[in-house]
């Protein structure tokens, strides 16, 4: 076995992989960047090396400083992770020729399944079933319209190099293919380097089902059964679980064979995952699954397939990488309960889940147990910045059956308290408790569907603003046996103390007085009211405070206040601002208008690119552009991106 790995990445994966390595007692050296100089994969390392600038072209994706990192602290191995470098197949050829172990399969395995046309059209010649699609060299616009009229609309743009829904366009209509193309191409060439795309048919009921599989380069190939990753939002997963909603044995035989099949006919070794498109208008049929993909390379929802197999998946890599046989034979893997993870992301659902940047003020998860487990790379204090994957953590649950495994899934995300940074965890509660869901009735669209229900923000009840207003008057502190001077609080020269409290939410403000009962409980009294709201402390939501703000945890969700200056004298003015600001650090990569150009509401007035995924920017209202932001501009969360004219008064 190794003694010392190096691991090229960084947040929660990094963690994760530390982990089990010190439990095997092989040491670790980490990588960062300026912005992780801080870390928590950083800490938790025996060594670390800063290879960097902040952005991923300056330092993850450096391999030639990574590789003399591994050198300079005298690893034997570099373990990947997944994204980054993870599926380079000349950063996997770097590492062994300088000496090294790359964790991960051959670059021979990693090229054979890179491109998704080539890969398709090998496992078309393996006998695996396929996508009915392009996957030609041709890249044509004229040539890729001509073959998507072929397949019949809808149809699929995807990136022939990447993943994670990036460069990924369906299309319903043959007017609307040309600029789903050119948008396609451009999200390809920033995620991935590479502007190729293929075609295919758009499955109209679809399921994502993928087999985790593992080989040991000894000719020994085991899958370890299948995930369902159905529930997505932007092509993106968010909820993952084992074994897939409506699993038959005879369809589970069919897709693991196949999948043992693909890993076989490139000869793979270590961990990978075959994942495959599912029509399930009718069930789960043998006979309705396609070849999608092959990810060469560890999995974001690993954690869920190691729940329900009782196998370490990355302990099973160093093993391999190190020259052992696979740990276990095909017989020796069983399947046992059920287990979902919710991947929690810094992200805003109700504005087309628009990544978010921000400080972690307040983080709070569930204790870890033996069926729950908390992946996370980040602390309290620590900040989402604009250069990585939002990703805050992901909650892996497990249960004797599916119920079992959702039910203690929504108890953790109800118990996970995250404030000062926009995150989805509302979304997950709300889509955890959906009926259809629940029940297993999904396909890829379940969330589009559902989107106005799942995504709207919740409007705070009275017992939260009572809360809120409890908390930002700073008297909560009811008297306490242990202490006579307590009985004190809430009063000024013995009369009761009443504070009046301004808060805001959104672009709400509200105003309430605050006092001490005779009833030994609080009273808030909102203005417009004329009686009080009772406080009972023991039943008070659960709140955080930070410099300015206040936060109030209830029923899964968390409601932000800002803390108002009741001294103020500026005020803000009702209205609409007349221009559009930027909702987060980005690229203007695209400006469809000029200065001076009328508008109508709805029309696209410009493309933000930002954490590599592009943003379309529409006009809010009918209007003249006053002034717009320049093409190629890197601009700041909050820079005006669009001003309008204002209308002159008659």
């Amino acid at each position: 076995m190794f003694k010392k790995i190096l691991i090229a990445n960084r947040g929660e994966i990094a963690c994760r992989i530390i982990r089990t390595a010190r439990r095997m007692g092989v040491e670790t050296v980490a990588v960062y960047s300026d912005a992780d100089a801080r870390a928590l994969h950083v800490e938790m390392a025996d060594e670390a090396v800063h290879i960097g600038a902040s952005p991923v072209s300056d330092s993850y994706l450096r391999d030639d400083r990574i590789v003399a990192a591994a050198i300079d602290t005298r690893a034997e191995a570099i373990h990947p992770g997944y994204g980054f470098l993870s599926e380079n197949a000349e950063f996997a050829d770097l590492v062994t020729a300088a000496g090294l172990v790359f964790i991960g399969p051959s670059s021979a395995s990693i090229r054979a399944m890179g491109m998704k046309d080539a890969a398709k059209r090998l496992m078309e010649r393996a006998g695996v079933p396929v996508v009915p699609g392009y996957h030609g060299e041709g890249q044509e616009v004229v040539l890729l319209a001509g073959k998507a009229r072929e397949i019949g609309y809808p149809v699929l743009i995807k990136a022939r190099a990447g993943g994670g829904g990036r460069g990924m366009r369906k299309v319903d209509d043959p007017d609307q293919f040309a600029e789903a193309l050119s948008a396609a191409r451009r999200e390809a060439k920033a995620g991935f380097g590479d502007d190729r795309v293929l075609v295919e048919k758009y499955i109209e009921s679809p399921r994502h089902i993928e087999v985790q599989v593992f080989g040991d380069g000894q000719g020994n190939v085991v899958h370890l059964f299948e995930r369902d990753c159905t529930a997505q939002r932007r092509h993106q997963k968010v909820i993952e679980e084992s074994p897939a909603p409506g699993m038959t044995d005879e369809m589970r035989k069919a897709m693991t064979d196949a999948a043992v099949k693909a890993a076989r006919t490139i000869g793979y070794s270590g961990a990978g995952t075959v994942e495959f498109i599912v029509d399930g208008s009718e069930g789960l049929r043998p006979d309705r699954f396609w070849f999608m993909e092959m990810n060469t390379r560890l999995q974001v929802e690993h954690p869920v397939t190691e729940m329900v197999t009782g196998v370490d998946l990355v302990e099973w890599q160093l093993r391999v990488a190190a020259g052992e046989s696979l740990p276990r034979t095909q017989e020796q893997i069983k399947l046992s309960g059920h287990a979902v993870e919710g991947r929690i992301y810094a992200e805003d659902p109700s504005r087309d889940f628009l990544p978010a940047t921000g400080t972690l003020h307040h983080l709070v998860f569930p204790s870890p147990t033996q069926n729950l487990r908390v992946e996370t790379g980040v602390r309290s204090g620590d900040a989402i910045s604009p250069f990585y994957d939002p990703m805050i953590a992901k909650l892996v649950a497990r249960g004797s059956d599916r119920t079992g495994a959702l039910e203690a899934l929504a108890a953790a995300l109800e118990t996970t308290e995250i404030a000062g940074c926009t995150n989805n965890l509302g979304f997950l509660a709300k889509l955890v408790h959906d009926q259809d869901f629940a029940t297993g009735t999904i396909d890829t669209g379940l969330i589009d569907r559902k989107r106005d229900a799942l995504t709207a923000r919740p409007t705070p009840p009275p017992d939260v603003l009572s809360a809120a207003f409890l908390a930002a008057s700073g008297l909560e502190h009811l008297p306490r046996d242990d202490d006579p001077w307590s009985a004190l609080a809430g009063y000024a020269h013995f009369h009761p103390v009443e504070q009046r409290t301004i808060l805001r939410i959104g672009e709400s403000e509200l105003s309430a007085v605050v006092a001490p009962g005779k009833d030994g409980r609080w009273h808030v009294r909102f203005d417009g009211e004329a009686s009080d709201r009772v406080v009972h402390p023991e039943r008070m939501p659960r709140t955080a405070r930070w410099p300015g703000h206040l936060a109030v945890f209830a029923n899964g969700a968390a409601f932000e206040f800002a803390l108002a200056d009741p001294h103020a004298t500026a005020s803000l003015q009702g209205g609409q601002e007349a221009g559009m600001r930027a909702p987060m650090p980005g690229l203007v990569k695209i400006v469809r208008v000029a200065k001076g150009d009328r508008v109508e509401k709805g029309q696209p007035l410009l493309v933000l690119e930002a954490m590599k995924m592009e943003h379309a920017i529409t006009a809010p209202l009918d209007g003249v552009v006053a002034d717009i932001a320049l093409e190629g501009a890197q601009i700041t969360e909050g820079t005006v991106l669009v001003a309008f004219e204002q209308p002159q008064p008659e």
